[in-house]
């Protein structure tokens, strides 16, 4: 299994980055796709969540009304649209995928670094 990031890159504060997640590899469960970031000097942390099935999002508190996640099922692909950005949003960011209920998130992407310059 395979996860591509991709759609990186600097930004101004308050522009607008769309991040794409691309799976591929052997047929896989996929019970939830998840981004997460990490910032300098900081724990990696949640960002948005997306299940696979039903299409149930959720997102961390920080990003809230800012961030959309979406996916493409025919595509195999999980985006982050990301609006209103700020300095503090700068991190790499990583999108993963969570096999089953309850269980960790299984595979993860390279991760790919976001930028927000004031």
């Amino acid at each position: 299994v395979q996860l591509v990031e991709s759609g990186g890159g600097s930004v101004q504060v308050g522009g607008s980055l769309r991040l794409s997640c691309a799976a591929s590899g052997r047929t896989f469960s996929r019970y939830r796709m998840g981004w997460f970031r990490q910032a300098p000097g900081k724990e990696r942390e949640f960002v948005a969540a997306i299940r696979w099935s039903l299409g149930t999002i959720s997102y961390a508190d920080s990003v809230k009304g800012r961030f959309t996640i979406s996916k493409d099922n025919a595509k195999d692909t999980v985006y982050l649209q990301m609006n209103s950005l700020k300095p503090e949003d700068t991190a790499v960011y990583y999108c993963a995928v969570q096999s089953f209920q309850g269980s960790r998130y299984d595979y993860w992407g390279q991760g790919t670094q976001v930028t927000i310059s004031s």
